[in-house]
């Protein structure tokens, strides 16, 4: 494609940016919380029609949780390029911190605000706004376009790892496309090849029928919330090691060239402290390569959350009878969520604590991208124009996706590319996304097309 028609491209996208903003708008109107199954069937309707009106075969095919949304249009190229996306949503509460509503978009100071703006619904609508501005300026696509768009990414992906086994040449394509990216604390594009794994466990525990006066069972009778405390502490020493038998066995150490990309990273260690409020690292760790390669290529056991006894205002002398806790692992390269559960089990019996119950809430393996792939050479090649600075290699990231299924299954080389930024608070209140990215995603996504149906 000539710089003409890149012109054209991008005159299309900046002069229609208010209908697109305000299609998003209208999606993230449309509530689909995948945890409180609110609004699921709704939004992928909504999704689906979005996908019929740019000229795409579309499906809305269920499953045993939430349906999946697929659409196809064929292009005049011998290419296919897949976009995994998804429509659903975390929780919004706490209600109180939001400044507008969460799922009343709102415009201000250039951003736009509401639930699952950034997670996932904008990056899918400006991938639709690239499609719309080809489709306007070319009269078709440079090649064949399929999007994959699930319900239940924010729960662990439960059923999607079926659906593509069971729908391997309907997905098959040529590259892949993943439902997020952005830029970093320096404005720089980041492109993140890989993801870790995760287990995710809920530990719980009943010592009694029913909560006790503590002034009479806490003398005699065993106590839910120290059984769990205690058993919690077993998990992992002072020093972050993490005492489940094996669990290090699989874990495959970071390459010279993981390491070297890396090293060529900025510092984030005053950017974490500034953002997050943290007054230090733990293992002694201070920035540099080290603390980024320790941030991605480490597994961890997290405590995500703690339930027992009174916890509302002024004091209760109660001893509960129940405890819980939320735990995630996250997992490296070869690391597999089943074996974890299993030896989370074999320590719990094997340290006094077969009374603590263990349930997988969901899980996924980790799974990576070759850094040096020529889809991934063309997704940031595409994108030097419109950011004006390379994008940035990261080799594996440290949150988690669904994404070893298509590296896996499909055989796909899987790349990011978006429109998060830093300060985009996704999971939290006040969700937002930048305009000036939302275009510039926009105008990436179409040279990524124009160029792979070359």
């Amino acid at each position: 494609m000539n710089l003409t028609n890149y012109t054209s491209i991008d005159s299309y996208l900046e002069t229609h940016m208010d209908e697109s903003i305000a299609e998003l708008s209208r999606l993230v109107a449309q509530p689909s919380v995948g945890a409180q199954n609110l609004g699921m069937q709704e939004c992928a309707a909504l999704v689906a029609g979005m996908l019929r009106q740019r000229g795409f075969a579309t499906e809305v095919m269920p499953t045993a949780g939430a349906p999946v949304v697929f659409g196809e249009r064929k292009g005049i190229g011998n290419q296919t390029l897949l976009f995994y996306c998804h429509y659903d949503v975390q929780p919004p509460e706490p209600l109180e911190l939001w400044e507008t509503p969460p799922f009343e978009p709102s415009l201000r100071d250039g951003k736009l605000f509401g639930r699952g703006v950034g997670d996932d619904k904008g990056h899918l609508v400006a991938r639709l706004f690239a499609v719309d501005a080809l489709l306007s300026t070319l009269g078709d696509l440079p090649c064949t376009v399929k999007f994959i768009i699930e319900g239940e990414e924010e729960t662990s992906s439960v059923h999607l790892h079926e659906y593509v086994r069971n729908n391997l040449e309907r997905l098959k394509a040529d590259g892949c496309i993943w439902e997020f990216g952005g830029v970093d604390h320096t404005e720089t594009p980041v492109q993140y090849l890989g993801l870790r794994g995760i287990c995710y466990v809920e530990l719980s525990v009943e010592t009694s029928s029913t909560d006790v006066h503590s002034g009479l069972g806490g003398s005699i009778f065993p106590n839910a919330a120290w059984r769990l405390v205690w058993a919690l502490n077993s998990l992992k020493g002072p020093d972050e090691h993490i005492c489940l038998p094996g669990f290090y066995n699989k874990v495959r150490k970071p390459s010279g060239r993981d390491i070297e990309l890396m090293d060529a990273l900025p510092e984030t260690a005053d950017f974490y402290k500034e953002l997050y409020g943290v007054k230090s690292f733990i293992k002694g760790l201070t920035g540099g390569v080290e603390l980024r390669v320790e941030e991605v290529f480490t597994p961890t056991c997290t405590i995500c959350g703690l339930t027992s006894g009174y916890q509302g205002p002024g004091g209760k002398t109660v001893q509960p009878a129940k405890a819980s806790a939320k735990v995630d692992f996250r997992l490296v390269p070869d690391q597999e969520p089943a074996e974890v559960v299993e030896q989370l089990r074999r320590h719990l019996d094997a340290n006094g604590f077969s009374d603590v119950k263990v349930e997988q809430l969901g899980g996924e393996p980790p799974a990576r991208t070759d850094p040096d792939d020529p889809f991934v050479k063309l997704v940031c090649d595409t994108a030097v124009e419109v950011y004006g600075v390379p994008m940035r290699i990261l080799p594996m990231g440290g949150g988690s996706g669904p994404n070893a299924p298509f590296i896996h299954d499909l055989g796909l080389p899987v790349a990011t590319a978006g429109l998060g930024h830093p300060d985009g608070r996704g999971h939290a209140p006040n969700e937002n996304i930048r305009l000036d990215l939302y275009l510039k995603h926009a105008k990436h996504m179409a040279r990524l097309m124009a160029e792979f149906g070359k």
